[in-house]
């Protein structure tokens, strides 16, 4: 067999499996109304998928996109970390890397990042560094292994979870970051924790949130993420939402209807 045939049939096998995964994990959820108000008070189309990691009971705000894979744009980040440590591409969170002096529009990033810093600024050239030492190759066997969304990282590995193929469902972000939780993704326990603890961005007196955001510009309207999970009460709870983002102001809905449902749910006050 021709290894171009080979690639096509692996390339099905691949798509095939992670629609087979995909409804597999939809069919554990359940549709729910109690958050549609929240979604029509701001005139958003979205979804939202809360999971207890205690019961496993897992609803869901329309469960139809839920199950629909967009680009991950900067939630790819948690991977890119995991991945980027696991190869040793850098080796601590703390080690410095220069910035090159170009002006890329956003101040934060117009200094010298280390992985603590630039994911909690979302830096994209940091990221975009790491991939580049990570290389095609590794990433590509990586993403296999973890069964990351559809797992297509074509022939750009600094750019292709911002203007590329690759897409996952937010159902499968809550698959994902459920493994993280655990330390069940193929790392090492000592870099999944590492990750884990970068990813805290609110803490309270009763709760921690662990998140990260994701803009795709992509697609018309833009796709818009918050993906996380809450240590409220001596339990977890894992979320993932996205919305259609017609104008940049509308990024902060992604944070504020996540929280306003979580604070209906009385996870978090």
């Amino acid at each position: 067999m021709k290894i171009q045939q080979k690639n096509k049939i692996a390339v099905f096998l691949i798509g095939f499996c992670a629609i087979c995964f995909s409804s597999i994990s939809a069919q554990k959820a359940t549709e729910t109304n109690r958050w549609k108000a929240v979604f029509d008070q701001h005139n958003v189309e979205g979804t939202f998928v809360l999971q207890n990691m205690k019961t496993g009971r897992t609803e869901v705000h329309n469960l139809k996109r839920a199950e629909t894979r967009f680009c991950p744009a900067s939630t790819f980040k948690i991977p890119n970390s995991l991945i980027s440590l696991q190869c040793g591409s850098v080796k601590t969170v703390h080690d410095t890397i220069r910035w090159d002096g170009k002006d890329r529009g956003v101040a934060d990033w117009n200094k010298d990042q280390t992985m603590e810093s630039a994911i909690k600024v979302s830096c994209v050239w940091f990221y975009q560094k790491m991939a580049r030492r990570t290389g095609e190759a590794k990433m590509q066997e990586w993403l296999n292994k973890i069964d990351y969304g559809n797992k297509f990282i074509g022939n750009e590995v600094d750019n292709f979870w911002l203007n590329g193929d690759i897409k996952i469902s937010a159902i499968e972000e809550v698959l994902f970051l459920k493994k993280l939780i655990l330390q069940q993704l193929p790392f090492d326990k000592g870099v999944q924790q590492t990750v884990k603890s970068i990813l805290l961005t609110d803490s309270a007196k009763h709760y921690k949130v662990y998140s990260k955001t994701g803009w795709s510009t992509k697609s018309t309207p833009n796709i818009g993420w918050l993906v996380g999970w809450i240590e409220s009460k001596n339990e977890t709870y894992i979320f993932a939402i996205n919305i259609d983002i017609n104008q940049p102001k509308e990024t902060v809905l992604r944070k504020q209807i996540s929280y306003e449902i979580l604070k209906q749910e009385g996870i978090i006050q």
